[in-house]
């Protein structure tokens, strides 16, 4: 999506507002005891109380209001019965609508204890998340958003995972740029414009490249079970630079064991 008006900008504003909160109000849950579905349960709360509406729910008829994926789990997790435990790696994808607007988000947390390299995964993608979201300006192509990502990675002994990729969001949760990859894949590249609309995400892997669909039809995962981690932000490209609207109160992304 490309914004055309202003009511344009502050519906997206709002619903980025509401999925930044149902974010960070999740990932403030997030401890060994509770169960991936009591922390799906509180983004129904928060959605019903903003007037918003599970995108993946809405949209594809997910079986949970986010995804919440554990350990060897990429994406797309089913939120269940599953207890969360000491040294589990928790990732929240929060995708709603409002209005007609759409907005996605998401993180990677680490309960401790956590391994000395999940960490360092863990600050990569984030990190790369907001190094690719610096190169979201007017007359880049979407290529470059990716380069960012993926010399970073190697850098660190890495690698990206090639077929999940950010996207343009807005009038609909998936729009145009299609695709949004973590490497310099110029093949399909796009341009992109003042105004356009993109939920630019990160996924660093230990080894791996690609992911599986598991019989589910759901859930993705590496096909040795490496460890992915995953950020992302919806983003507003203006002339003066990215505008990010899935901010939290304090500007980043809430983890309780900072």
């Amino acid at each position: 999506m490309i914004i055309k008006t202003p009511e344009d900008l502050k519906a997206l504003q709002e619903i980025g507002r509401i999925c930044a909160l149902v974010r960070d109000e999740m990932a403030k849950a997030v401890k060994p005891g509770i169960t991936t579905l009591s922390l799906d349960l509180l983004a129904k709360e928060i959605f019903e109380e903003t007037g918003a509406e599970s995108a993946p729910m809405g949209e594809y008829d997910f079986p949970g209001y986010t995804c919440i994926s554990v350990n060897d789990v990429v994406a797309h997790g089913i939120p269940s019965d599953y207890v969360l435990k000491e040294g589990d790696k928790v990732n929240i994808d929060v995708s709603a609508s409002k209005n007609g607007y759409f907005a996605d988000t998401g993180l990677t947390i680490n309960i401790p204890p956590s391994k000395d390299h999940h960490q360092e995964l863990l600050q990569v993608a984030k990190s790369r998340l907001y190094k690719s979201i610096e190169k979201a300006m007017p007359g880049t192509m979407s290529n470059n958003l990716g380069r960012a990502v993926y010399n970073e990675a190697q850098a660190h002994g890495f690698t990206v995972i090639k077929n999940l990729t950010g996207h343009g969001v807005g009038k609909t949760l998936h729009d145009h740029p299609e695709n949004i990859f973590n490497y310099n894949e110029r093949r399909g590249a796009a341009l992109i414009k003042e105004g356009h609309v993109l939920a630019i995400e990160t996924f660093i892997s230990e080894k791996d490249d690609y992911v599986e669909e598991y019989p589910d039809g759901w859930t993705l995962k590496t096909p040795r079970g490496n460890y992915v981690y995953q950020f992302e932000h919806t983003v507003v490209v203006t002339k003066d630079g990215p505008m990010i609207l899935t901010h939290g109160v304090e500007e980043d992304f809430y983890n309780p064991y900072k």
